[in-house]
This record gives structure tokens, C-alpha cells and sequence, in this order.
């Protein structure tokens, strides 16, 4: 029996010495009022449970910082107080609506924080839109140009009444690539973290790349029908649609996606999607295409070779940008491009 006892000892310290086995492991929750959403390649499950906690922790820290509906956060206080008077804010929540100006400039003022001086008339759950009268009233507050930034003291102040701002377009991104720089920091290789409809992809998927669906307007919540599908690896992608926060009236669709300009919703794609090197510029780039049209969106990112695209127009049309174009057909007979052509027999 002894011998029994010591055999079994042995195989119960054999096993709690065994490594744990590396895995996949992932985990949703409910942050930045969007679906957050991490996996990982972890080589010791319990570190890669500990660094997917991090990412949900600084997320959740960013929420607090960037949130509109939370009436204690930074971003609240600016909207409160800074028609009156200027606002000191963390260098962090500076620098990021600093950025967003830089946006604003490359976009042709598609892309504008400001729209929220208009855009807080919106109610999508409650089905409310503002009237003609309303943003003709409320218009004037919409220009990115009206904010004034002190980078020494980190002050934001409005330079017109009733401005207000909303990050809702780029610190989602932002926060995705914090993630993906903490899990970088922990030594995770191979990963994705996803914000709403902002994701970062660290690495390929083990070798091969990470096959990235877009979903198809009309359902955007059935996995079998998508426009496309796009292997990618250690990218950023977002993408943004008119699906995403709506409602329908008199044939109508009043979706979050405001143009600056008319203060309306803008229509011009169905939906946006922007690859490039962090999701803090995808996110910031993806509303662009609504308001600017697909075409001239297009001239835009095949000036930035680091950026692609695809939209769908309202028509279901997909339209890519240059460096995702399939080549043309050569036709029967034609060399290889590049190919030296062969010498005359004659």
C-alpha cells in the first residue's frame, strides 16, 4: 500500500509540474458602449489571460478619459466648460483631439469632431432627429478650425458657442492600439483586438494570414453573407456602415455617420472599410467616403500607398482602392509584364 501511496504522490507532482499547453484564448465584453473582443496565441495560458485582463482594464480606462456619456469624464468637462473658458485636459486626451484636426485637414473636413454640435439632436434608440430649423441653428458650431489648443498648459477651449465634440470616431481605434501595444509589451506575437467595427491584428494567425470578413449592409449580423473577405496580417482595419447605430422613417435612414457640412446623415456608401498601419488612422479615415463620395475618398487613399479601401455603394457596387485591384487579364498571347519579348524569327 505504501509503495501504492508513493507511486501515486509521484504521478500527482509529475502532473503539477507538466508546462501548461500553449492555446488560442479569447474574451468578450460590453466597453466604450461596443463589443470588445481580444484573442490571443498564448504559449502560458494563465500570461495570456493576464495580458488580455490588460487590454480590457485600458480599455476601460479610456472609456472613462474619452466618453461622452459618462458625465465625470475628461471629455464631458470639455463640452461643459470650454465655450467659457479653456480646459485642461491630460496630454493624452490632447494629443489624441489634436490629431483629429489633422483628419479633419486630409479629409477635406469630412472627417470632424465638431459634427457632435449637431449629431447630440440624434436619438437612434428613441427613433428622434432634429428638424430643419435645428441644424440650421446648430450648424454654425460645426468646424474643426473653431478649436484652439494651448500645447503648453494641454488647454482645449471652443472658439464658437454651442460646440461640442464627440471622439466616438477615432478613440475606438485609439484604444484598439493601445491594446495591441500592451500586448506587445507582454511578448503576445500573434493577436487580434477589435472595438466595434475597428481591429488591429498583430502578426498573422500561426502562419497563415487572418481572413477579415465585411459584412454586407443588409445583414450585417449573418456570418455567411459578407461582400468579401481579405487576408491580412499585423494590420489595422476598420470599417463603418449605416447599420451600425439607425432607424428608418418615411423611407429614410438617420444613422450616427453625420455630414459636417449639412448636418444630416451622410449617404454617399453603404459602408467603409480602411486598411493601414494603425486603427487609430483607419478609424479616423473610414466616415470619409459618406460625406466625400466614394470617388474622391478613393483619389485620397491612392495618394497614401500605406492605406487601401473598400467601399459599397448605394447601388451594392464594391469599389477598391489601387493596391487591392486584381490585375487586369493579359490578353491570349501577351508576355508577362516585365517578360523580354522574344527575338523575330524573321
Amino acid at each position: 500500500m505504501r509503495w501504492v501511496a508513493g507511486l501515486t504522490s509521484l504521478l500527482l507532482l509529475t502532473l503539477a509540474a507538466a508546462p501548461a499547453r500553449a492555446a488560442w484564448l479569447d474574451r468578450t465584453e460590453a466597453i466604450m458602449g461596443t463589443r470588445v473582443y481580444v484573442q490571443l496565441w498564448a504559449d502560458d495560458p494563465e500570461k495570456g489571460k493576464a495580458a488580455i485582463e490588460a487590454v480590457m482594464e485600458e480599455m476601460r480606462r479610456i472609456d472613462a478619459l474619452m466618453s461622452h456619456y459618462k458625465p465625470d469624464s475628461q471629455l464631458s468637462r470639455i463640452n461643459q466648460h470650454a465655450a467659457l473658458e479653456p480646459v485642461e485636459v491630460d496630454r493624452e486626451l490632447f494629443d489624441l483631439i489634436k490629431l483629429s484636426t489633422h483628419f479633419s485637414e486630409i479629409t477635406l473636413g469630412a472627417f470632424d469632431i465638431t459634427y457632435a454640435s449637431v449629431g447630440y439632436l440624434y436619438n437612434y434608440p428613441l427613433h428622434v432627429h432634429p428638424s430643419e430649423e435645428q441644424i440650421k441653428a446648430a450648424l454654425p458650431a460645426v468646424n474643426w478650425r473653431n478649436l484652439q489648443f494651448d500645447p503648453v498648459h494641454h488647454t482645449i477651449r471652443f472658439g464658437h458657442p454651442g460646440m461640442r465634440i464627440d471622439l466616438g470616431g477615432i478613440a475606438k481605434g485609439y484604444a484598439v492600439d493601445r491594446g495591441i501595444a500592451i500586448l506587445k509589451a507582454r511578448g503576445i506575437q500573434h493577436a487580434l483586438v477589435t472595438a466595434g467595427g475597428d481591429s488591429r491584428l498583430l502578426g498573422d494567425h500561426l502562419g497563415r494570414p487572418w481572413l477579415v470578413s465585411i459584412a454586407h449592409p443588409d445583414e450585417p449580423h449573418n456570418p455567411d453573407k459578407v461582400v468579401t473577405r481579405i487576408p491580412l496580417s499585423d494590420t489595422a482595419v476598420s470599417t463603418s456602415g449605416d447599420y451600425e447605430r439607425y432607424f428608418d422613417e418615411d423611407g429614410v435612414r438617420y444613422h450616427h455617420i453625420i455630414d459636417p457640412h449639412t448636418g444630416h446623415s451622410a449617404n454617399k456608401v453603404r459602408s467603409a472599410t480602411i486598411i493601414g498601419p494603425t486603427a487609430t488612422e483607419t478609424d479616423g479615415l473610414s466616415k470619409t467616403a459618406f460625406v466625400l463620395g466614394p470617388e474622391k475618398t478613393l483619389e485620397i487613399i491612392n495618394r497614401m500607398p500605406e492605406f487601401d479601401a473598400v467601399f459599397v455603394t448605394p447601388s451594392g457596387r464594391l469599389l477598391y482602392s489601387n493596391g487591392l485591384r486584381p490585375p487586369k487579364p493579359r490578353p491570349a498571347g501577351a508576355p508577362p509584364p516585365g517578360a523580354t519579348p522574344s527575338p523575330s524569327p524573321h
